[in-house]
């Protein structure tokens, strides 16, 4: 939460929801610990602070209640040292004022003030002193702004009758009336601030006022126009607003700022925009020196007095040593600003100038624009790299390289904006562009005389795409290939080697595998490629890895092509994952499997591209291996489609995979694709037997969960019992564990609860041991549901919260999404309808955040049932509506939408008093899950027809129906309180003494569907 000062005390939650903080002493108490965030305050200070010298008699006790409130919506704790409040001072608006204003970022700081600071509590005895304090700070900060920035002689003017003894501030107010050419008026200021500093301080004006008087007798402060030596800005710059905030606080503490970066990353524009912000610009000290066109080191002095305007003639071999005087002298005259653009194939003249010049002109700052630093004494690096891009959000308007290509892009093609037509184009454009801002705006010229789909389906050919840029640029700047060659040029044959061998890694790799693929001992060589900004180093687990943007890789892709060495080093590549896969695959299934995901996920990219190449290529056994490396994984992560789409491609390879390979990948293909009870019973108990007969259940303990629920989900209990039992027979403890967790399935199908919570409390209990947090939530998932059925909704509560909490550490999206849902949806059950709907904001944060769509389904329907739950019911029918459109749409979820949705509107007409009608809806319901033999499904829309029956005042047909539920499930949910409440009212259903199938029959009929 954030707490604000400067102006009334408010709080808001972290989603700018305001919070309701109390009565004025529990405010007073707030700021008070606010001026302290994070830190204990002791109890006899908080007394004095908030009571003074007249505190209630009983004053420790008084205190504690004040705190008590407050903790009611803020996190107050009591420590050794006194009461804290929990929160970051990041999370204070005064913390972020002072933090904000030493940067430099005058006017974000001053934005936070809403008026006086603790407006609202200055009665408390702490308040007076804190708060003039805070209103300097803001009148310092606004006199700062002033001074860097444009003299504003109205709200100076302002300003100063405000505070008429401010001496700065009459300064600046002199200062601007002498740049409108008002002498007189500006005179007249200092004749009235001279008087009142005599008749009410009885002192003279400072030092500082006496010369801003001296300069405006003297006519030197009048209007000048400004020498703007600095390229012309044509197009508005977007973006950066971080970068320009440290190039500013860096050119105030270092001499030598170099901005280093690849080749159209936007140094030379950023360094012009910066230059132009900084004091010196408006006081026509600032000179811009365009390196790109000097060849020779011996010119360079000569192209920075171009920049200057002077030239210089005579012996040769004497002109460094003039230009370099004449340099000097001009510089030396006052305060200075330098900008060397584009150094990086002057290298080392660049540097050898820049430090001579720095230590003859003590008064001189350079900005540097370099693809490697200078590396001399005294520089100060500024990394620029890309732009932000988006990565699967909703949302994508506020990333810098959307912004950049939208502004571009109206430019040349009026009306062009981010809407749902263009938005997937726009997004991928800028992420496969790498947000680099050269090839952005390249790529926003083309809208000329191309739509922004055809821009998207040609990006594959880049470099023939982007060739239309400013004919008015450097012939380097024209093309996206000439930005490239540029950089290649400049690279030795070793490094040439080294870079267009780590084309084969779309993910980046880390220095093992790059020494294992591209060069052995390739250290040095690497971190030279890092210096001249070809390759990216980022920290992975505190560990480096290497990476090239995707436009330079594929550039070296296409020079690894024509060298001849490609075969040899795809070869390296695909063995070096095949082998990197092999080893930590059993990893995934043991104590170390954070840390085997965290490989994984560092190599997903590279192992894809490994995968594919020897599917396309037909090399079977490696591609067979790279699956089997990695398909566990993708399980555990969610990643289903990708799993599913390379099983069928790699069995698509024929008879030449293995055999045991060959059943593993069918029978994870069938289960895959097995919807409850729509497996085919023959096929699959042929695979079951073909993995049995090929070994394959011996070699890969996932088959372990993976046969017996195939034979399950077709129907064959017997069979689905065999494989039970051959699992728990194995010596790999996670089949062991694995066909504990199988079996706990098929006993709650068979209504043995009590077996049930024996298999899966044996199954949770092995998975711990073993390490397995996957294992550990998949069990704890059930035991929930379990434990929720029984009517315990707190203890179902705390499981779902430590399966999160699982997920969370797994970073398994799908089971993070859904275990935020079921707790949801279980608090709006136990009747907590506020933790209910902060749980489906933090479930629609987190998929906004992974851009996973088709997750957000479910989670608009977990909103609709905690809605429908709290009694909004129009917003549950308008999420309703929701989720129906996007039955067609979604690939996951499609086929249930129209199941889900038929529940959510029979209880819709429930609450509004439309009973009929939701026997219509249910009746939908119940045709789909008995199709589907989705028993857990299925007895819910029974108890849901029950709720009909009931609501149309047919009790004896509602009992029934809750009988029948109990003979289908084995028993009622008394966790839904529309069961519980019937059950009060109709008392407990008569055990009925029918089969399953035989209830089954009774439901269908009772909703009309013929089984015929």
């Amino acid at each position: 939460m954030r707490v604000a000062l400067l102006g009334p005390t408010t709080v808001e939650a972290d989603d700018g929801t305001p919070v309701d903080i109390g009565g004025a002493r529990v405010r007073m108490l707030l700021a008070r610990l606010a001026l302290d965030p994070g830190r204990p305050v002791p109890t006899t200070t908080l007394i004095d602070d908030l009571w003074g010298e007249q505190p209630p008699s009983d004053a420790p006790n008084a205190l504690q209640s004040l705190v008590s409130r407050l903790r009611k919506v803020c996190p107050v704790s009591l420590e050794p040292g006194g009461y804290r409040l929990g929160i970051a001072t990041e999370d204070v608006d005064v913390f972020r004022f002072e933090r904000l204003r030493a940067a430099g970022r005058l006017d974000e700081a001053l934005e936070l003030w809403r008026g006086e600071a603790l407006a609202d509590v200055r009665e408390a005895p702490f308040a007076e002193v804190a708060a003039t304090r805070l209103d300097e700070t803001r009148l310092a900060a606004e006199e700062d702004r002033f001074r860097t920035g444009e003299l504003d002689v109205a709200a100076l003017t302002a300003m100063h009758e405000k505070h008429p003894l401010r001496e700065r501030l009459a300064g600046l107010l002199m200062r601007a009336l002498c740049a409108q050419g008002r002498q007189s008026d500006a005179l007249h200021v200092y004749a009235e601030v001279r008087g009142r500093l005599a008749d009410e301080l009885g002192v003279d004006p400072s030092q500082e006022l006496q010369d801003v008087h001296l300069a405006a007798l003297r006519g030197e402060l009048g209007p000048r126009p400004v020498v703007d030596r600095l390229p012309v800005r044509l197009t508005s710059f977007v973006g950066r607003d971080d970068e320009l905030a440290e190039i500013a606080g860096l050119l105030g503490q270092a001499r030598l700022v170099t901005l280093v970066g690849p080749g159209g990353a936007g140094k030379t524009r950023l360094a012009t925009e910066a230059a132009a912000r900084h004091p010196l610009h408006a006081k026509g000290r600032v000179w811009f020196a365009a390196l790109a066109g000097v060849r020779a080191a011996e010119d360079l002095a000569g192209a920075v007095l171009g920049a200057f305007e002077l030239s210089f003639g005579g012996d040769p071999m004497r002109r460094t040593n003039e230009g370099m005087n004449r340099i000097a002298e001009v510089l030396g005259a006052g305060e200075s600003l330098l900008v060397l653009d584009n150094c990086e194939h002057l290298i080392t003249a660049a540097a050898e100038f820049t430090g001579e010049l720095l230590r003859r002109v003590p008064n001189l700052r350079v900005l540097a624009t370099s693809r490697e630093p200078l590396a001399i004494d005294g520089e100060s690096l500024c990394p620029i790299g890309p732009l932000s891009v988006p990565d699967g959000q909703a949302d994508v308007s506020g990333f810098g390289a959307v912004r950049l290509f939208l502004d571009r892009a109206s430019a040349v093609k009026p009306g062009f904006r981010l809407d749902e037509s263009t938005v997937d184009d726009v997004r991928q454009i800028c992420r496969r562009l790498d947000g680099m801002p050269l090839a952005l705006e390249l790529a926003a010229a083309r809208l000329r005389s191309m739509t922004v789909r055809q821009i998207t389906q040609r990006l594959d050919d880049r470099f023939r795409l982007l060739t239309s840029g400013s004919r008015t640029a450097l012939p380097r700047q024209r093309t996206l290939r000439a930005v490239v060659e540029w950089s290649w040029d400049l690279l030795s044959e070793e490094e040439l080697r080294l870079a267009r061998r780590l084309a084969v890694f779309p993910g980046g790799a880390d220095l093992d595998a790059i020494e294992q693929v591209c060069l052995p001992d390739a250290l040095y060589v690497l971190t030279s490629l890092v210096e001249k900004s070809i390759v990216d180093v980022v920290e992975h687990e505190a560990e480096p890895r290497y990476r090239m943007l995707e436009t330079i890789r594929v550039y070296a892709a296409e020079q690894l092509e024509s060298s001849g060495e490609k075969d040899e080093i795809v070869g390296r590549f695909r063995r070096y994952y095949r082998e990197l896969t092999a080893r930590w695959e059993p990893l995934t299934r043991t104590a170390r499997q954070i840390e085997a995901i965290n490989v994984y996920e560092a190599e997903q990219d590279n192992v894809v591209a490994a995968l594919r190449g020897a599917i396309d290529d037909r090399e079977v056994e490696l591609a067979a291996d790279l699956l089997g490396g990695t398909f566990w994984y993708w399980l555990v992560k969610g990643d289903n489609e990708r799993a599913e789409s390379s099983v069928r491609d790699v069995l698509a390879l024929g008879d030449a995979l293995p055999p045991d390979l060959t059943a593993t990948f069918r029978a994870m293909q069938l289960i895959m694709a097995a919807a409850p009870g729509q497996a085919d019973k023959a096929e699959a108990a042929q695979v079951i037997d073909d993995c049995v007969t090929s070994g394959a259940a011996q070699k890969h303990p996932s088959l372990a969960i993976a046969l017996p629920m195939l034979a399950f989900l077709s129907q064959n209990r017997d069979l689905a019992r065999r494989e039970v039992q051959r699992a728990s027979a194995s010596e790999d403890p996670w089949a062991r564990a694995g066909a504990d967790w199988a079996l706990s399935f098929m006993l709650v199908d068979a209504g043995d609860f009590e077996g049930a919570e024996v298999a899966r409390d044996r199954a949770y209990e092995q998975f711990v041991a073993i390490g397995d947090r996957w294992g550990s939530a998949m069990t704890l998932g059930m035991k929930a549901t379990f434990v929720s059925h029984t009517g315990d909704n707190e203890g179902a509560i705390a499981l779902y919260e430590r399966g999160l909490e699982v997920a969370l550490e797994l970073r398994s999206q799908d089971d993070a999404v859904q275990q935020r849902w079921r707790l949801a949806v279980e608090y709006a059950r136990l009747g907590d309808h506020a933790a209910a709907e902060r749980e489906v904001a933090a479930a629609e944060q987190y998929v906004r955040d992974i851009g996973n769509d088709q997750m957000s389904i479910i989670v608009d329907y977990a909103k609709a049932e905690v809605r429908l739950r709290a009694g909004d019911v129009a917003r549950a029918r308008e999420l309703s509506e929701a989720i129906k459109q996007r039955d067609t749409t979604s690939i996951v979820f499609g086929s249930f939408v129209t199941e889900w949705s038929a529940v959510l509107d029979a209880r819709i007409a429930i609450a509004e008093g439309r009973p009929d009608e939701a026997e219509a809806r249910v009746a939908t319901a119940v045709g789909a899950t008995s199709d589907r033999s989705d028993i857990p499904d299925l007895s819910a829309v029974v108890e849901l027809f029950a709720h009909v029956r009931y609501a149309q005042g047919r009790r004896r047909e509602a009992l029934r129906m809750l009988g029948l539920a109990q003979v289908i499930r084995g028993r009622l949910d008394l966790g839904d309180p529309d069961v519980r409440q019937m059950v009060a009212e109709l008392g407990e259903p008569e055990p009925l003494g029918i089969t399953r199938d035989e209830a089954l029959r009774e439901v269908r009929a009772e909703a009309g569907i013929s089984d015929s």
